[in-house]
């Protein structure tokens, strides 16, 4: 029996029989490839209750009919002026999936971004950079348009069931999945509030895949200030837990030799600079003959 995959209700199992299939035609008019779907709005999406994503729209993407076709691509769309990922659309093939081990990203920064660890987070760093077309997918890696600022139940409870199902499709069947990712923001907030996925299998018209899903960017248990990514334990202040030190990025300047923390006067100026060195602690740049700025 063939495998068909839908998702149904916002549970965490996807991988499921169904029947039927996806109906994309009702709204094909409405949507251009690769734009933004302009009927979902951050406003319009359920505060989060407990489950990392929930369906939209009855489950059924909205992708134009012009891009049901049999030929591999993928699109990034550029930062917008407060340096943010916008949609990022592909139909995902055998031919674009990675062939190699993906290497490191730890040189993105993406708006937002903030280095902090908690005890009650899964691997203790409450952020990671969520690519949101997944590297198993279009083995797109250090690409500034395709990362986030993700915490890692978005990251590893929210998206990654769906990559994961996508990928295993796609290598079982060599058919073709439009896959789009689209991050929401409130305002000029620079952490997304989550992201919305849609996909759609082509060779057999979405029996095999069909979602249209918003998955949560929040982190059970903590705090999130999307408007600069800072945060804190729900139920204090505390910036984190108290028996687990701030992991804070200190600036180093490698020509003068001198660390910028967070709040002093050139702490910002150093994002952007050729001579940029980033630290962990004040005792990682003393050990590695730096000195604190003096404001």
């Amino acid at each position: 029996m063939k495998r068909v995959i839908r998702v149904l209700i916002p549970v965490l199992i996807l991988c499921c029989l169904v029947l039927g299939g996806c109906s994309v035609d009702k709204r094909q008019s409405q949507q251009a490839a690769g734009q933004t779907n302009e009927l979902i709005t951050i406003d319009s999406v359920p505060e989060y209750s407990g489950n990392p994503y929930v369906v939209l729209d009855n489950n059924n993407p909205a992708f134009d009919k012009e891009d049901m076709t049999t030929t591999s691509f993928e699109t990034y769309s550029e930062l917008d002026k407060l340096g943010r990922c916008r949609v990022v659309y592909a139909n995902v093939g055998t031919d674009i999936m990675p062939t190699k081990e993906r290497g490191s990203i730890g040189q993105v920064k993406p708006s937002g971004w903030q280095t902090v660890k908690y005890n009650n987070v899964d691997g203790k760093y409450l952020y990671n950079r969520c690519h949101l077309i997944g590297y198993q997918l279009t083995a797109e890696n250090v690409n500034k348009d395709n990362l986030i600022t993700g915490t890692r139940y978005l990251n590893i409870e929210g998206m990654l069931p769906f990559e994961n199902m996508v990928a295993d499709y796609v290598k079982e069947t060599e058919n073709h999945v439009l896959y789009r990712v689209t991050p929401m923001f409130k305002g000029d907030n620079l952490v997304a509030s989550g992201v919305q996925m849609e996909g759609y299998s082509v060779e057999d018209k979405g029996e095999g895949i069909c979602f249209n899903v918003y998955v949560y960017n929040v982190q059970p248990g903590i705090k999130i200030d999307y408007s600069n990514g800072e945060s804190y334990p729900s139920d204090t202040k505390e910036s984190v837990s108290s028996d687990e030190p701030t992991l804070t990025e200190i600036r180093g300047n490698s020509h003068s030799k001198i660390y910028h923390c967070p709040g002093q006067a050139s702490y910002v100026e150093m994002a952007d600079s050729k001579y940029l060195v980033i630290f962990h602690s004040k005792k990682e740049a003393i050990d590695a003959g730096y000195r604190s700025a003096k404001r």
